[in-house]
């Protein structure tokens, strides 16, 4: 089973594997820890990952890049609007009211989710995976930011499915860091609890999470966020006041042009790097737009000036998270930072003088999410032994049920009158489970919903649930319970709904069971029966966290009474009166607003698996025009050199010939042929140089095949000969046949060698190294069992009677004399056995005289 964490970010995607002896980050095709975010789509085939990296500049509209930006946003939102000015590719609206990123494929305008262009990234990310274990990867565990809302949860979950991947756990990426962070700290105190502030700027967010270590555990106190504030901001401000720079004083606008842009943003990013360790840098771009090289100079300070409207967002978050903790900037002990856009000195600066005290850096300020992931997914698989570690995430929202009133008074006042209950408070552990207990006489439906949307900027209803249709036995009003789930990933979702009726059955009971039957009545009688049903026919009993967690003491746990049943001689039947509660599930529809239907992610998984087969297709195909290429290079540079004594002049010039027409064939007709073509054409080629080259690696390898033949023939002759005592036992005979054996495989070596040496190179041989290698085996398959033949065991000789002491001269009279037994003994050869005896005899002499 694969343990595999994967950090999808904005930028870069990063990949770490459980092992053994920990946890790794893997290198992909290009040996780098860091895999660009970038699916671009080409004529033929996509390029993801390191190939969609290199091919942006060249195909910038085509390129789909900030994919973590638009997945599960609604087109209006006005985040994904500001963040569409500064992409290259184009994004209209959906029929549902989501992006739908167009680009060209195969030569035809295509347009494509966000969720499956977050599978194709997925899928690259599987494969790096895989290559590197070896194995089939499919459970994983996924870094996701904190404010990452319901339906963007659900497409991440539904892009890990298009590629093949199960995600064991949706984690958010501030929890994998402390994760990272806990799980290897061996001081961690036993009560004080060790409080640790995580600041998280990556390439475009901010995230901040203050975490509660003790020894094996780590909770979450508080989780904030600005998803505005990162490292790509600050390359915004630089792009921008270069961008104006460069329109007043070299008259280009960069606006105008797609690749000048990128050229730009990047030389803007290298820039900001470099301020990170300079006190100024310089910016030089060549050819940028209309032929013209550009120079820029920045200064550290300009540059912080610059960005000051991000910089002063930066203790938003800081404050809100120490307020939610509920501590003093005293109680946070450590702060970590992480993040690639953290790395910035203002940033720093605004850290300490927040915290009072220097950020810390002791994690890979870019790993540490997917060794984090990699860590829940050990944690959480069967496959590995993982150090006890808890950890207690909690919810960064605030999820409400909503519901219609059932009462009179209720459908007078209107079809808006709704009721709302809080079921997952912000800051409510993960994974959770509520029970509601609804009084309804027919199908109805439930909202689930965020309590407050001011700083999500997403729409309030996350999804509707329609339970029924069912019916009562009786007249009033049925009980339904109705359980909704926070699951792992942190989605929400009514699990089951169940209709409760009580009714009275008649059974009978004998009196010696009567004390099991009453156990049995407190048992199946839940908690909610005792309470009766309000006066108000809008009431919703919302049940404790406690009391309707999903554990059998919770439904059934009434305490017993006193009263104990006495235990009867007889075993007479009699007629027992029993209330019994039936429970009859009830059916539930969900809907999703915004998610992918079942049937439109089975399609978008089939798709998947027909790109990534053409993808396929295009590298074999790729690799065996190639492998022309490469023969035609290959041999024209042979031929002219190592194997112009192995070919004659005229076949030379044809091959050559041959040679020239078909490179002149791959860059012009046979630039973009089938992968079968390509086969055909090295076949072809091979048919006129494959002979020359098998003469010439016969050749080179025929003189080191000679000397072991010969070495073989001379160990054997050598042996034969010999008088070492140790060949003494075969017979001369044998020895001959050696010898004779010997002479006719030199024999046969001289006639085939004076035949080959007079012959020119360029013929064909007539002694193959194949041949003598044959000679060499059937040499030693002849005379190796004779030579090896091993000696005779020495005949036995007859084994002398022991001599026992002298026992009043028993030993000395003849052996008619002796006792049966004894006789038969001593002259047994260990041919014979002897008889049983029936009776107790003198052991002790039969004994001495067997093991003569």
């Amino acid at each position: 089973m694969s343990v595999v964490g994967f950090d999808f970010g904005n930028e870069s995607c990063i990949v770490a594997v459980a092992r053994q002896r920990g946890i790794d980050v893997v290198l992909n095709d290009e040996s780098k820890r860091e895999t660009p975010a970038i699916v671009c789509f080409g004529d033929k085939q996509r390029f993801i990952g390191t190939a969609g990296a290199a091919s942006t500049m060249m195909n910038p509209k085509n390129s789909i890049s900030q994919i973590k930006r638009l997945i599960g946003k609604q087109f209006a939102d006005p985040e994904l609007q500001r963040d569409l000015k500064s992409l290259p590719f184009v994004v209209t609206e959906g029929p549902d009211g989501y992006p739908l990123i167009h680009a060209r494929y195969l030569g035809e305008a295509k347009t494509f989710t966000p969720t499956q262009v977050l599978g194709m990234m997925f899928s690259n990310l599987k494969e790096i995976a895989q290559k590197n274990l070896n194995a089939a990867v499919v459970d994983c565990c996924i870094g996701i930011p904190v404010y990452f809302t319901d339906i963007q949860r659900r497409a991440v979950v539904d892009a890990a499915t298009i590629a093949g991947l199960h995600p064991l756990r949706l984690f958010h990426e501030t929890t994998a860091t402390a994760l990272a962070y806990g799980i290897y700290k061996t001081d961690l105190p036993e009560n004080d609890q060790l409080n640790v502030a995580f600041v998280d700027i990556g390439h475009a967010s901010m995230q901040v999470c203050i975490a509660g270590f003790k020894k094996g555990q780590l909770k979450v106190l508080s989780h904030q966020y600005d998803r505005s504030l990162g490292g790509r901001d600050f390359d915004e401000v630089l792009f921008h006041h270069f961008a104006a720079k460069f329109k007043e004083e070299y008259k280009i606008d960069v606006f105008q042009n797609a690749r000048a842009c990128l050229r730009l943003r990047a030389a803007c990013e290298k820039l900001k790097k470099m301020l990170s360790a300079n006190p100024e840098a310089p910016l030089n771009i060549e050819c940028l737009m209309d032929e013209k090289d550009v120079r820029g100079f920045i200064k550290r300070d300009e540059f912080e000036q610059l960005s000051l409207p991000i910089l002063e967002r930066v203790k938003g978050p800081l404050e809100k998270a120490l307020a939610e903790a509920g501590l003093t900037i005293e109680n946070v002990h450590m702060v970590e930072v992480v993040g690639s856009g953290s790395r910035v000195p203002a940033i720093n600066k605004i850290l300490t003088e927040f915290f009072k005290k220097e950020p810390r850096r002791t994690m890979n300020a870019s790993e540490c999410v997917a060794r984090g992931c990699a860590l829940q997914c050990a944690i959480l698989s069967p496959t590995f032994k993982v150090r006890e570690f808890q950890v207690n995430e909690s919810f960064p929202f605030s999820i409400s049920l909503s519901w219609k009133g059932s009462g009179p008074d209720a459908q007078d006042s209107g079809p808006d009158n709704k009721l709302s209950t809080i079921v997952f408070p912000k800051g409510n552990p993960i994974p959770s489970v509520k029970a509601l207990t609804f009084y309804r006489s027919g199908t109805f439906s439930v909202d689930v919903q965020y309590d407050d949307v001011s700083d999500l900027q997403t729409p309030v209803k996350i999804s509707t649930y329609t339970i029924g249709p069912f019916q009562s036995t009786k007249s009033e009003k049925a009980k339904v319970r109705v359980k909704v789930r926070l699951d792992l990933h942190g989605i929400v979702s009514v699990v089951s709904a169940i209709l409760l009726e009580e009714e009275e059955i008649e059974v009978p009971v004998s009196k010696e069971s009567a004390g099991e039957s009453a156990k049995m009545e407190t048992d199946e009688a839940p908690a909610e029966a005792a309470a009766p049903p309000s006066s108000n026919d809008n009431d919703v009993n919302m049940q404790d966290a406690k009391a309707t967690a999903e554990a059998p003491g919770a439904e059934n746990g009434i305490p017993e009474t006193g009263d104990k049943p006495m235990q009867m001689d007889t075993d007479t039947q009699v007629e027992a009166s029993k209330k019994k509660v039936k429970k009859t599930d009830i059916p539930v529809a969900e809907v999703i607003y915004g998610a992918m239907a079942p049937l439109d992610v089975q399609k978008a998984v089939e798709k998947e698996f027909e790109m990534a087969l053409q993808d396929r297709v295009m590298e074999e195909t790729k690799d065996k025009k190639n492998a022309v290429e490469a023969y035609v290079y290959d041999m024209r540079n042979k031929l002219n050199n190592k194997y112009q004594e192995f070919v004659i002049a005229s076949d030379r010039e044809n091959l050559t010939a041959k040679l020239q027409e078909v490179e002149d064939w791959l860059y012009e007709e046979g630039e973009d042929e089938t992968k079968g073509v390509y086969v055909a054409k090295l076949e072809e080629l091979k048919k006129q140089g494959d002979p020359i080259e098998e003469r010439y690696k016969d050749y080179m390898e025929r003189g080191t095949i000679i000397d072991q033949l010969i070495y073989c023939v001379n160990s054997y002759r050598e042996a034969a000969m010999s008088n070492d005592p140790k060949f003494d036992h075969i017979d001369i005979n044998e020895k001959q046949k050696v010898l004779n054996e010997c002479v006719e495989a030199e024999n046969w070596l001289r006639e085939k060698k004076q035949q080959q040496d007079s012959l020119p190179k360029y013929a064909t041989p007539v002694l193959l190294s194949t041949e003598i290698r044959k000679k060499a085996e059937a040499v030693d398959r002849f005379c190796k069992p004779i030579m090896m033949k091993p000696r005779p065991a020495k005949p036995a000789t007859p084994e002398a009677p022991a001599t026992p002491p002298p026992q009043g001269g028993e030993q000395q009279q003849p052996q008619e004399n002796t006792d049966a037994n004894t006789n038969e003994n001593a002259g047994d050869s260990g041919n014979q056995v002897p008889p049983p005896s029936t009776e107790p005899m003198e052991t002790d002499k039969s004994e001495n005289a067997g093991s003569a």
